[in-house]
C-alpha cells in the first residue's frame, strides 16, 4: 500500500473517498502518521487564534506604538473582522472548485504574506491591509486545523476534530494575553511581528512536509457569486465598522447610521440574489427555518454574554490601574480554564444531546457574573481567578458540540447546506462578539455618568468631610510639591480621580448583573425547552443522524 501511495497509483476505497467535494480524502494512514497530523492540526488552530488574539491583547501597545487615536485602532479590528467573517463562504466554494491543494496555498501564502507585512513597521495603513489579509488566512486555518485531525481520527470519530479545531481557535485569545507580556516585556511590538512571523513559517514547513491528502474537484462558482458575495461581504464589513466605532466616536456620529443603513441595503440586497436564483450560493429558505434560526440566536446570544470576560473583567481590572505585566497569572489560569473546555466535551460527548453544553454554559456565565458583581476598589486578580475561569471555560466549552449539531444538520443535506450554515456561524459568532461589546459598552458608558452624578453631591467644596480629605492628601505631598496652592490643586484632582475610579468600579458591577441575568434568563428557557423534549422523547437530532449512518453505510 504505502508503494502504491507513494506511485500515485494508490486507489481510494469506498470509505477513503471524501465526504463532500472540497474536503479531503481519507486513506488508512498508520499510526505515527495519525499522530503527526493530530499535532499539526493542533499547531494550525493555535496559530489561528494568533491572528486574532495576539492583536486583541497587544492593541494598546500598537495603538501607542503608531501614534494612533482610538478610532483608527478601531479600524484595525475591523479590517481582520470584515475579511474573516464573510471568507468561509468564498473558500468553501474555492475548495470545491480548484482542489484542497490550491486553497492550502493560498491560505498559506496570506499567512505568510500578513505576518510579513507587519516585520516592516511600515505605517498605519499597511497594518490595515496586513490585518485584513490575516483574517483571510485565520478563516482558511481554522478549516486546516480541523481537516488535519479529521486526518488522525478513525471512522465516525473523525467528527470530533470539529470540536477540536473549534476549540483550539478560541484557546489562541487567552493564551495570546498570557504570552504577550514575555514577548513585548520591553514595549517593543517588533519582537511580536518576529513571533507571528516565525510561527507563520512553521505552519508552511509543516503542511508541506505532511500535505493532505487530494480530494474531488466540482464546478462550485455561477456568475452571480461575483454579485452576490461582494455585496454580502461589503455589507457585513460595514455592519462591523458600525458595531466597531459606535462605542469609540459613539452612536449619534452621523455617518454611522449611514453605514448601517447601507449595510441592511447591501446584504438585503445579497440574499435577494441568493432567494431567486436556481443555484444559490446561500440558501435562504433553509436558512430562515426555526431550526438554523435558533441555533444562529443562541450562538449569538453567548457570544453576546461571554463580553463579561472580554469587555467586563478586562476592563475593570484596567480602571483599577493593572496592566498586562501583572496579570500574567490571571491570563495563564483563564488559558488553563480554556484548555480544559475544549477536551471535556471528547470526554462527555453524547451526539444524541448536544444543547447540554449550552446549558451548561449559560448556568456558569451567569453564576460567575452575579460573583463578579462584588467588585470593588481593591479587587485583585487574585479575586477573579475562580469566576474568570469558568467563563473562560464556558466560552470555550458551548462551541465545539453547537458547531457540531449544525454541521450534522448540514453535512447531510448537502455541500450547498454547508457553505449556508458556515455562513450564519460566523456571521452569528462574529456580531454577536462585537454586539456584545458595544452594547455592553454603552451600558457602561451610561452607569459610569449616572453613578457620578450619584456621587456630585459628595464632591461639593463646602463639604467638610471632602475639605478634611483634600487637606490630609495635601499634607502629605508637603515632600514633594512646595507651592501650597498647587497642592490642594494636586489633592482636589485625585479625589475627583479617585471618585471617577469608584463610579468606573460600580458601573462594571452593573454590567456583570445584566450579563448574570440575561444568561440565566436564557438558560431557564432552553433548560425548559430541553426538559419539555427528553420527557416527550424527542430528539431534534434524530432525522439527521439517521442520515448520517446510511451515508456512512454507503461508503462502506
Amino acid at each position: 500500500m504505502a508503494d502504491a501511495r507513494a506511485s500515485g497509483e494508490y486507489v481510494l476505497k469506498p470509505h477513503e473517498q471524501p465526504l463532500i467535494p472540497g474536503s479531503p480524502a481519507n486513506p488508512d494512514h498508520p499510526l505515527h502518521r495519525r499522530y503527526f497530523y493530530f499535532a499539526i492540526g493542533l499547531f494550525l488552530g493555535l496559530v489561528s487564534g494568533f491572528q486574532n488574539g495576539l492583536l486583541l491583547a497587544n492593541l494598546t501597545l500598537l495603538q501607542s506604538h503608531m501614534g494612533l487615536t482610538p478610532a483608527d485602532a478601531g479600524w484595525v479590528t475591523v479590517a481582520y473582522n470584515m475579511t474573516n467573517t464573510c471568507m468561509s463562504i468564498l473558500l468553501f466554494k474555492g475548495r470545491q472548485h480548484f482542489g484542497i491543494q490550491r486553497f492550502v496555498r493560498l491560505t498559506m501564502l496570506a499567512l505568510v504574506i500578513a505576518n510579513f507585512l507587519q516585520l516592516f513597521d511600515a505605517g498605519y495603513r499597511l497594518e490595515l491591509i496586513a490585518r485584513g489579509i490575516s483574517g483571510i488566512a485565520a478563516s482558511g486555518l481554522v478549516t486546516m486545523a480541523i481537516f488535519y485531525m479529521m486526518q488522525s481520527l478513525p471512522g465516525p470519530k473523525k467528527m470530533i476534530a470539529l470540536i477540536l479545531g473549534i476549540g483550539m481557535v478560541q484557546l489562541g485569545t487567552p493564551l495570546a494575553r498570557a504570552i504577550s507580556p514575555l514577548l513585548v516585556y520591553d514595549g517593543d511590538i517588533t519582537s511580536l511581528f518576529a513571533f507571528q512571523f516565525g510561527l507563520s513559517l512553521v505552519a508552511v514547513g509543516a503542511v508541506n512536509i505532511l500535505p493532505l491528502p487530494q480530494g474531488i474537484k466540482v464546478r462550485a462558482f455561477g456568475v452571480l457569486d461575483m454579485i452576490s458575495f461582494p455585496l454580502l461581504a461589503i455589507g457585513v464589513g460595514l455592519l462591523c465598522a458600525f458595531l466597531v466605532q459606535g462605542r469609540i466616536v459613539w452612536w449619534p456620529t452621523p455617518w454611522l447610521g449611514g453605514a448601517l443603513a447601507l449595510s441592511v441595503v447591501l446584504i438585503g440586497a445579497s440574499f435577494l440574489i441568493e432567494h431567486n436564483r436556481a443555484n444559490p450560493m446561500l440558501l435562504t429558505r433553509w436558512i430562515a427555518s426555526s431550526d438554523l434560526v435558533k441555533l444562529a440566536f443562541t450562538g449569538a446570544l453567548v457570544r453576546v454574554v461571554l463580553s463579561e470576560q472580554s469587555f467586563g473583567a478586562s476592563g475593570l481590572l484596567t480602571s483599577l490601574g493593572l496592566v498586562n505585566d501583572q496579570l500574567v497569572t490571571y491570563y495563564v489560569v483563564t488559558a488553563a480554564a480554556a484548555l480544559l473546555g475544549v477536551f471535556l466535551p471528547l470526554v462527555r460527548l453524547n451526539p444524541l444531546d448536544l444543547r447540554t453544553s449550552r446549558l451548561v454554559s449559560l448556568a456558569i456565565i451567569s453564576i460567575a457574573a452575579f460573583a463578579d458583581t462584588h467588585s470593588g476598589l481593591n479587587t485583585r486578580p487574585i479575586n477573579l481567578y475562580m469566576s474568570q475561569a469558568a467563563i473562560a471555560f464556558a466560552s470555550v466549552y458551548f462551541i465545539g458540540p453547537m458547531l457540531m449539531e449544525g454541521f450534522l444538520r448540514a453535512l447531510t443535506r448537502g455541500p450547498a447546506y454547508v457553505v449556508s450554515f458556515l455562513a450564519i456561524f460566523n456571521l452569528s459568532q462574529t456580531i454577536g462578539g462585537l454586539f456584545g461589546t458595544a452594547a455592553l459598552s454603552a451600558f457602561f458608558t451610561i452607569r459610569t455618568k449616572a453613578h457620578l452624578m450619584t456621587l456630585a453631591p459628595s464632591l461639593q467644596t463646602d463639604d467638610p468631610a471632602l475639605a478634611q480629605a483634600i487637606n490630609g492628601l495635601a499634607a502629605s505631598l508637603n515632600g514633594t510639591i512646595g507651592d501650597p496652592a498647587l497642592r490642594a490643586a494636586v489633592a482636589g484632582s485625585n479625589v475627583v480621580r479617585e471618585a471617577a475610579r469608584q463610579a468606573a468600579v460600580l458601573a462594571y458591577n452593573d454590567v456583570f448583573f445584566v450579563i448574570g441575568a440575561l444568561s440565566g434568563l436564557a438558560f431557564v428557557i432552553m433548560f425548559a425547552r430541553w426538559l419539555y423534549d427528553r420527557r416527550r422523547g424527542f430528539n431534534p437530532l434524530a432525522a439527521d443522524l439517521f442520515r448520517l449512518q446510511q451515508m456512512l453505510a454507503q461508503r462502506q
